[in-house]
């Protein structure tokens, strides 16, 4: 994949969290509640014009989810993504926006 005057950044509570009485605390603290997010979605990956606004952007899924985080990534022109989630199964999953896929050259 070749970004030409766009940036990427990641964002992910696979490797920050603690697990306290069977529960699963991230790393990521949602400003609206003040304490860790709870739900499934374990990394977003977000293209956007410059890595400030991709950073901010790929923490601002994190905080809000994966349906949500789908719904920013489709809405804004400028940004492409890339999720990683789990499903009702606790099975990894994943979800790519259509202008990622095209991003994306084969070798």
């Amino acid at each position: 994949m070749r970004l030409d005057n766009r940036a990427l950044a990641t964002s992910g509570n696979y490797r920050k969290f603690f697990i306290e009485d069977g529960i699963k605390y991230s790393h990521t603290i949602d400003p609206r509640t003040g304490y860790p997010v709870r739900h499934t979605l374990l990394s977003a990956t977000v293209i956007a014009p410059d890595g400030a606004t991709a950073d901010a952007w790929a923490t601002a899924c994190m905080v809000a989810g994966t349906e949500a985080a789908i719904s920013f990534i489709d809405k804004y022109d400028i940004l492409e993504g890339y999720l990683v989630f789990s499903d009702e199964k606790g099975e990894m999953q994943s979800w790519m926006s259509e202008g990622l896929r095209g991003l994306i050259e084969e070798r």
